[in-house]
């Protein structure tokens, strides 16, 4: 059964990660061009004005030239890129493609787990219904409270949105299975409150919610980012159910 969930994941998440990689392209990836630019473009304006005011203090005298010296060393920080990053066009392309298929073999084994677990026959029709409730789980709910954000978005820290995230996750997939699996009205109506609760409880939010990119390019965002992480789900849990239900025959 560990072989077979293994093998599952590997040949659905290889096919799922590459279709999401050529969906990604069609739209996203130029979606978060555009917002680079953007935000490069906003980096870049503080350095200038610090640069002309360090020209201006230059004629003032040493002391006003050390001041303005002493002032721009802050601005230059944020041009400096921590580490290495892929060149655009095809190494871009590769890096992601590679980034997309580990994520969608991770995927893949949970659903396969899941499937496993539930210990009945599955197809590709049947996985399909697995793959939207995987969607439900790992995007829908959590985009409710962190919608996807484009480079230059203002955030909340990093450690309270992954703790959000992984509590909203959780629950919401504890409440499918109840409401699917359960039998009891009593456990259909804690799946509903198990649903509600994250929400209730909100997201981690910015003191100041500001973003480089407009609103309709963030809008556009969301939008291809929700189609293309569907497409993906979807064909996830077809993909999951075909090869669960081949190497099950062999």
């Amino acid at each position: 059964m560990f072989n077979r969930m293994v093998r599952t994941a590997a040949a659905a998440g290889l096919l799922a990660g590459l279709m999401l990689t050529g969906v990604q392209h069609l739209q996203v990836t130029r979606i978060i061009a555009q917002a680079e630019v953007l935000e490069s473009a906003g980096e870049a304006q503080p350095a200038a004005h610090t640069h002309a005011d360090g020209a201006q203090h230059v004629h003032e005298g040493a002391h006003e030239a050390a001041h303005g010296a002493a002032h721009e060393e802050p601005h230059e920080a944020p041009h400096e890129h921590g580490g290495w990053q892929p060149e655009d066009g095809v190494e871009r392309t590769l890096y992601t493609a590679l980034a997309d298929v580990s994520m969608a073999v991770g995927y893949g084994l949970l659903l396969a787990a899941a499937i496993g677990l539930r210990g009945r026959a599955v197809d590709w029709r049947s996985g399909l219904l697995w793959g939207a409730a995987g969607y439900a789980v790992f995007f829908l709910a959590p985009s409710v409270g962190l919608p996807p954000e484009l480079p230059g978005t203002a955030a909340a820290p990093v450690a309270a949105r992954q703790g959000w995230w992984i509590a909203t996750a959780m629950s919401t997939a504890t409440a499918l299975a109840m409401l699917a699996f359960g039998r009891h009205w009593a456990l259909k109506l804690a799946a509903v409150a198990l649903l509600v609760v994250p929400h209730l409880v909100g997201a981690p939010q910015p003191l100041v919610h500001a973003s480089v990119a407009p609103e309709h390019l963030q809008r556009s965002f969301v939008y291809a980012t929700a189609l293309a992480n569907g497409v993906f789900w979807l064909a996830l849990g077809a993909l999951t159910g075909l090869f669960h239900q081949r190497f099950a025959d062999r």
